[in-house]
């Protein structure tokens, strides 16, 4: 399935979890009003394999997931329903909070 940037981070409301499918790093995305810049120093700066990317984000509050693979696997695990996705310019994107 490939890899992927993963990074937590610590917030007044608990841990965020931002995971992209390595391909898309690097790269900005438009459609309409909107704008997707995925930048690496957001989403991590090493790659990482599914399982290690997946055990991040199931521990997360908050989660902001980018890219077909990545959001594919968080909802074959439950960790984010499929209704929560959008797309923006093809490009599967997640931004959701657990309560």
């Amino acid at each position: 399935m490939g890899l992927f940037y993963a990074r937590p981070y610590k917030r007044e409301k608990g841990t965020m979890g931002a995971a992209g499918d390595k391909e898309l790093l690097g790269k900005i995305f438009r459609e309409g009003k909107l704008k997707l810049s995925l930048q690496t120093n957001f989403y991590g700066n090493a790659a990482v394999d599914l399982l290690e990317a997946l055990v991040l984000l199931d521990g997360a509050d908050i989660l902001n997931l980018v890219g077909e693979n990545i959001v594919r696997a968080a909802i074959e695990k439950g960790i984010v329903h499929p209704h929560a996705v959008i797309s923006i310019a093809g490009v599967p994107h997640v931004q959701a909070m657990r309560i």
